[in-house]
């Protein structure tokens, strides 16, 4: 059968980065607060001439360098994002387009923070398909740009960056050994809109809007839906959680990380977390922690490797892979 494996992945943040203490004299918060209750230690924001096109465009070029690909190679690009840089079009025709494409074709994918998992289960399907062959999967934020920077609740814990996949159409044996992706899931519930938000839109307030969040509930949901949703992941490809490699989950909370594992069976050692370096990059946070452990050798050719992330609608997801 065939198979969609990773064939590079690359990442791209902000020049600046803002610590913690950063945020003393802004908003009535601590360094000691923030970490207490997230983890998070900093977080990278974008400067003006830096948009989720240029950290997407950077992130895609850095994927291709490590595939051994260039631009011409692609017949897919998706991205995932829920700031791209116009209403219309897609952020990722762009990026296309600064990648010198003039062939295949390129969407946004809008699933809030599970929108790289979400990509990477479509480019999945456009690849079994047989559709395309080769597919770069983009999770790119600027989130720094919807944030309400007098909310002391939301606006140290979100950050800016970007993360990528090469995705190669493979031929496998339809064995739990094969390489590339092996299961997904996917699921929403938007009678939980209110809870995780932007207050404004182009049909509704004609104004980009800021983020809004009720932290106690989007915590007392997660980790039952994240659970959830990887068990159905195993269930499909037939493994358990001792099975896993490496558990690289969305790096929104740190507590929220730790109670997902336990309730998994996932040993600590195998869960990747790098929330305390990036915060919450919503649906960059998943490929900016694959950077991450695939640069420092965490992360090796043949590894099973499980994807999980929620976000705003709710949205949450899981993938499981063979890198």
């Amino acid at each position: 059968m065939i198979r969609s494996v990773v064939r590079g992945n690359g990442a791209a943040l902000p020049r600046r980065i803002m610590k913690n203490a950063d945020f003393e004299g802004m908003v009535e918060t601590s360094d000691e607060w923030i970490v207490q209750r997230t983890g998070i230690r900093q977080r990278h924001v974008a400067a003006d001439d830096e948009t989720t096109a240029s950290l997407g465009e950077a992130a895609a070029r850095a994927a291709l360098d490590s595939a051994g690909m260039t631009p011409a190679e692609i017949d897919l690009i998706i991205l995932a994002t829920s700031t791209p840089n116009n209403t219309f079009p897609a952020t990722a025709v762009e990026i296309q387009n600064r990648l010198g494409m003039h062939h295949g074709f390129a969407f946004d994918m809008q699933a809030v923070c599970s929108g790289f998992v979400y990509a990477v289960a479509t480019a999945d399907l456009y690849i079994r398909g047989g559709l395309v062959r080769r597919v770069l999967v983009i999770g790119s934020e600027t989130f720094s740009r919807i944030l309400d920077w007098n909310d002391r609740s939301t606006c140290v814990l979100f950050g800016d960056g970007a993360g990528a996949l090469v995705l190669e159409a493979q031929e496998g044996a339809g064995a739990i050994t094969d390489r590339g992706v092996l299961a997904a899931s996917l699921r929403s519930d938007g009678a939980h809109k209110d809870k995780l938000f932007v207050d404004g839109g182009p049909s509704t307030t004609g104004t980009v809007g800021h983020l809004r969040m009720e932290g106690r509930e989007v915590f007392k949901h997660a980790v039952g839906m994240i659970t959830d949703v990887i068990e159905a992941t195993f269930g499909e490809a037939g493994i358990t959680a001792q099975e896993l490699d490496w558990f690289v989950p969305h790096q929104a909370n740190k507590r929220i990380i730790d109670a997902s594992a336990r309730k998994l069976g996932i040993a600590e050692e195998k869960v990747v977390v790098t929330v305390d370096l990036h915060g919450n990059t919503s649906a960059a946070s998943v490929p900016l922690a694959l950077s991450v452990a695939v640069a420092d050798g965490r992360i090796k050719k043949g590894d099973l490797v499980l994807l999980e992330a929620m976000g705003g609608g709710f949205t949450w997801g899981a993938v499981l892979l063979r890198w």
